[in-house]
C-alpha cells in the first residue's frame, strides 16, 4: 500500500491554513515547537486553537508578532475598503505583508532567509522543503517586479510570520513522510486587493506567475476576495506530485485548517491521509518529448536544460547525432508528467531553435521510496530509502544518500563526498 497526503483546496489555501490542517491531521506538534524555538528571531508567539467555520470544528494556527508590526493581513477595511464591511465569516491570512510597517524586514534577500532556516534544528529534508517554497515565491516576485531573483527584497514574504508559516509547513510535511502529495484544483475568488504595491487584481501577480510556472489548476469561487495567497500557491507548487485522486483509496485520517479573513464564503483547507490500493511497485504514466537541434549554441542548450528542471522535468538529456548534410546535432529528450508537457514544450521553443517536438506516452514502473534523515559524526544527511525486489520478487530496502544534502555537509565540514556517502549509507542500514 502507498500513503498519500491529499490537500483539498477548493476554498483556497494559505500558509497558516496549511499548518493548521496538517496539525489537525496529526503531524507532530512537539517537533514543530522544537524547531520554532530554535529560530534566531523569537519576536513572535504562536497560538493553536479550535474555531468554528460554517458550524464545523477546525484548527486555527496564528502567528502574533511581538515587534510592533500591525496585522493588516486580516483588516478587511484596509484590504478591500468600506464596501466589504458586511462580511462576517473569518478567512485565512495573506502571508505577504500588505503594509509598509515591516521596515526591519524589507532588505532580506533569499540567502538571508536560507541562513535563518539553516540555524534551526529542522531536519535537512525539512530545510530543503522550506527553501524550495521560498525559492518559488522569490522567482514569482522577481518576474512580477522585473528583477533578478537575487535582487528580490523579502519585504513581503520575508516577514517573520511568513518564515514561521513556511518553516512550519516544511517541518510537518517532513514528519508525515508520505509517498505522494495530491492537490486538486485551487479555489480562487475575484476582484481586487490592497497590498504593499497598491491595488492589485485577484489572483495577484505572484500567484499568477507561480500558477503559470508550475501548471497549477484553478477553479472559480463566486465570491469577491483573495482565497489563494502566494505562499499557499508556492506550497502547492513545491509539494504537489499529482492532481487527481486514485480510483480506489481508504481515508486513514483527516484534518481541517481554518482561514482568518472575513469573507462571505468561509475558507477551509481539508488535509487527508489516504491509503491507495496500488501495490508497490506501481505503474505511472509519463510523457517523453524529443526534438533535434543543430543550430543552437552550447550556452543556449545548457540554459534550456536548467530551465526544464526548474519547471518540473523529471529527467532531461542530450544525445549526440548526425543529421542531414552530415551536420552534428543533438537530440534533446525530456521526461515529464502529462500535466507539465505544455509548459516544458514552451520552454524548449522559447530557448532553442527547435520548431517541432515529438512525444509519446510511456508506462513506467516506480519503486516505493521514502525520505529519512540519518546522523553522522559530521551532521545529518537526507537519505532516500527504496524498496527493491530481488530476482524472486522479495523486496529489500536499499538506501541512497541525497546528493544535495551530502554536498552541503561536505562543503560545510570540508569532508570528501565518498566518506559522507559511506557514513550515511552505514547509518541508514543500521537505523
Amino acid at each position: 500500500m502507498m500513503t498519500a497526503l491529499v490537500l483539498d483546496a477548493q476554498t483556497g489555501i494559505s500558509g497558516d491554513m496549511t499548518v493548521a490542517a496538517l496539525l489537525d491531521l496529526g503531524a507532530s506538534r512537539e517537533k514543530l515547537l522544537s524547531v520554532l524555538k530554535s529560530l534566531p528571531d523569537q519576536q513572535f508567539e504562536i497560538t493553536i486553537s479550535r474555531v468554528k467555520k460554517n458550524a464545523l470544528d477546525a484548527c486555527d494556527f496564528k502567528v502574533t508578532l511581538k515587534n510592533g508590526a500591525p496585522d493588516n493581513d486580516h483588516d478587511m477595511n484596509y484590504l478591500f475598503g468600506q464596501k466589504h464591511e458586511h462580511h462576517h465569516e473569518e478567512d485565512h491570512g495573506h502571508e505577504i505583508a500588505h503594509d509598509h510597517h515591516h521596515h526591519h524586514h524589507e532588505h532580506r534577500h533569499l540567502h538571508d532567509i536560507f541562513a535563518i532556516i539553516d540555524q534551526t534544528v529542522a531536519t535537512p529534508h525539512a530545510k530543503s522543503i522550506a527553501k524550495k517554497i521560498f525559492t518559488i515565491v522569490a522567482q514569482a516576485e522577481a518576474k512580477a517586479h522585473g528583477v533578478a531573483v537575487e535582487e528580490v527584497h523579502f519585504h513581503e514574504v520575508g516577514a517573520l510570520d511568513s518564515i514561521v508559516d513556511i518553516l512550519s509547513v516544511a517541518v510537518l510535511i517532513d514528519d508525515l513522510n508520505v509517498d505522494q502529495v495530491i492537490v486538486t484544483a485551487l479555489g480562487e475568488g475575484y476582484g481586487e486587493i490592497r497590498c504593499q504595491h497598491g491595488i492589485l487584481p485577484i489572483p495577484v501577480p505572484a500567484v499568477s506567475h507561480i500558477a503559470e510556472a508550475h501548471a497549477l489548476t484553478f477553479t472559480r469561487i463566486d465570491c469577491r476576495g483573495e482565497f489563494v495567497t502566494p505562499t499557499g500557491a508556492a506550497i502547492v507548487a513545491a509539494l504537489k506530485t499529482a492532481d487527481k485522486l486514485p480510483q480506489q483509496y481508504k481515508i486513514i485520517c483527516s484534518g481541517l485548517g481554518a482561514g482568518k479573513r472575513a469573507y462571505e464564503r468561509a475558507s477551509l483547507l481539508c488535509a487527508s491521509l489516504i491509503e491507495t490500493a496500488e501495490q508497490n511497485p506501481h505503474l505511472d504514466e509519463v510523457v517523453q518529448m524529443s526534438t533535434n537541434i543543430d543550430d543552437s549554441t552550447a550556452e543556449m542548450l545548457g540554459f534550456t536544460l536548467e530551465k526544464l528542471y526548474q519547471a518540473g522535468a523529471l529527467e532531461a538529456w542530450f544525445s549526440p547525432v548526425f543529421m542531414k548534410k552530415n551536420r552534428p546535432a543533438y537530440i534533446l529528450s525530456v521526461l515529464c508528467k502529462p500535466e507539465r508537457q505544455e509548459a516544458l514544450e514552451n520552454i524548449i521553443f522559447a530557448n532553442t531553435t527547435s520548431i517541432g517536438i515529438r512525444y509519446r506516452t510511456w508506462q513506467r514502473r516506480i519503486l516505493s521510496r521514502k525520505m529519512m534523515t540519518v546522523s553522522t559524526p559530521y551532521g545529518e544527511i537526507s537519505v532516500k530509502a527504496c524498496e527493491v525486489p530481488d530476482e524472486t520478487g522479495v523486496f529489500h530496502t536499499r538506501y541512497y544518500p541525497e546528493y544535495d544534502s551530502v554536498k552541503a555537509l561536505a562543503l560545510e565540514k570540508h569532508v570528501d563526498l565518498a566518506t559522507l556517502y559511506r557514513l550515511a549509507q552505514n547509518a541508514a542500514e543500521n537505523a
